[in-house]
């Protein structure tokens, strides 16, 4: 127990010392909220990739491994589609009309875009932002205390105050360049405890009982690309829900503040192939994890849940309890809090913006001075992130049964139904208006609880979208809600200066 705890202690201190240097670099909003845009791609890559995979990646991802086997792999096949056209089609052209606007949020950017002359685009994408954002951080808190329970046998509620305090505490210093920095950090962590642990687990292998033929043993299904129960329309259905997961790569705000940060669409050329390895190798290595997790500790006939955990989110913590010196737990600790602590921290400098900047600023005082407005950011990030702790706490008393995969999901989810076809149809449809980019935000924003919640329980075609999960057809929905309204009510003057923005950016 105190050999993870010093790692602990040392790790927590690098991630201090990081918020402390990088609060000397915070001289006003702009440096709070996208680092001055000055951050190079090495650092904005790893911060895409640590803030967009989370307690998902290391928990969820691995315990769903655990429960499909290879069939999994459909996740790791949409992450990289979904990763890979974000910044080889959308990244470049989000930066420069961001730059072009001077923007530092992404409703800075969308009110620009649309030449809007009324509050309600920069309110509803603040709201949403939101609302959404403490549903998503309040995952990841609930996964900070689990992770502390299952590693340092810590009550649940300490691990959860403990892992919310540290994040905080650093965030609310260093603003976004405190974010990126130790994003790197801990996507590096993140990495190389993913790749390692598969390799180390493989050493461990009992040779007369070979993997793969095993596995068939324990449940045959486990090797199927898929699924339990073989090509059918259910799982058809199931692997689309794993495979369009990458859609909330294309627009979601915590992704794309990302593009608006670094220096130049050089740096975005590099970036994107760190982007896309990082994907597919941490990603795959995940499911993996899970496998040789179900290879070790479950037998035929034996209930995952009742061994691994819900959904199997206890894979990662078993395997590496089983394979590795107590040193190397207490690292572990700190790789799975990395992925963790990599979303809070961004999640909780996006929301703050969308309140500081985007409705007190912009809408309530716009002439408030700059050094008001830094501190105010620090006491929005407390108040978001305490209100996301209450939540936390509320979801583990009331729902037991929750798992971290669907619980993150759901929160990921909502932002990106929101967010995603807004975005997509900004940058490339010339036609699309200010009402149609209201409408498609609302009508992404309800889809979500409406597919979670009351279309899984219709009679014959529930199942159906149960197994496909919400995310895509009300990703759908938005897009051509979008579509249906700009056409409905056009405005051709926006049209034409899309054109000459288009243009203007096309030469730079």
């Amino acid at each position: 127990m105190l050999l993870k705890l010093c790692v602990l202690i040392l790790y927590f201190g690098l991630l201090f010392y990081i918020g402390l240097w990088s609060s000397r670099k915070v001289k006003n909003i702009k440096d709070y909220y996208v680092g001055g845009k000055r951050l190079g791609y090495w650092v904005v890559a790893f911060s895409t990739r640590a803030t967009g995979e989370s307690a998902w990646l290391l928990l969820g991802l691995t315990g769903l491994g655990a429960v499909v086997g290879i069939s999994a792999l459909w996740v790791v096949l949409g992450e990289v589609l979904g990763v890979g056209i974000a910044w080889f089609f959308m990244a470049d052209r989000f930066k420069k009309f961001s730059d072009h606007f001077s923007s530092i949020t992404v409703p800075d950017y969308l009110v620009s875009r649309f030449k809007s002359k009324t509050h309600i685009l920069r309110g509803l994408a603040s709201l949403i932002l939101s609302i959404f954002i403490i549903i998503y951080v309040s995952a990841q808190i609930d996964a900070t205390g689990s992770a502390f329970e299952a590693f340092m046998d810590w009550n649940y509620f300490t691990g959860a105050l403990v892992g919310f305090s540290i994040v905080l505490l650093y965030t609310i210093f260093g603003g976004f360049i405190a974010v990126a920095w130790s994003d790197l950090l801990q996507g590096v962590l993140m990495f190389l405890g993913l790749v390692s642990l598969p390799i180390i687990a493989l050493f461990f292998l009992n040779n007369s009982d070979p993997l793969w033929s095993t596995l068939k043993i324990i449940d045959p299904t486990l090797v199927s690309i898929w699924g339990p129960g073989g090509f059918s329309s259910i799982n058809i259905a199931t692997i689309i829900g794993y495979a369009f997961i990458g859609l909330g790569f294309l627009g979601s705000p915590q992704v794309f503040v990302r593009f608006m940060s670094i220096k130049n669409s050089r740096e975005i050329k590099k970036g994107r192939w760190v982007a896309i390895i990082f994907t597919l190798i941490t990603d795959t290595s995940a499911v993996f994890i899970g496998i040789l997790a179900r290879y070790f500790f479950t037998d035929t006939g034996v209930d995952v849940v009742s061994v691994l955990g819900n959904n199997g989110q206890n894979s990662l913590i078993m395997l590496v309890q089983h394979t590795l010196p107590l040193l190397f737990v207490g690292i572990y600790m700190a790789v799975v809090l990395a992925a963790i602590m990599s979303t809070v921290d961004s999640l909780l400098v996006v929301a703050s913006s969308a309140i500081v900047r985007d409705i007190y600023q912009k809408i309530i005082h716009p002439e408030i001075s700059i050094n008001e407005l830094t501190k105010l950011s620090r006491i929005v990030t407390f108040s978001i992130s305490l209100l996301a702790l209450v939540v936390a706490m509320i979801v583990a008393i009331s729902t037991p049964e929750r798992t971290i995969f669907w619980f993150v999901i759901f929160g990921f989810h909502g932002i990106a139904a929101s967010f995603c076809p807004t975005i997509i149809l900004s940058l490339f449809w010339k036609n699309f208006t200010e009402k149609g980019a209201i409408a498609s935000m609302i009508v992404g924003f309800f889809s979500i609880p409406i597919f979670k919640f009351l279309v899984p329980n219709l009679d014959t075609i529930g199942i159906y979208f149960d197994k496909t999960a919400e995310l895509l057809p009300s990703f759908i929905l938005g897009l051509l809600t979008g579509y249906l309204v700009s056409k409905i009510y056009p405005d051709k003057k926006l049209t034409c200066e899309f054109e000459a923005l288009l243009k203007t950016v096309e030469n730079q």
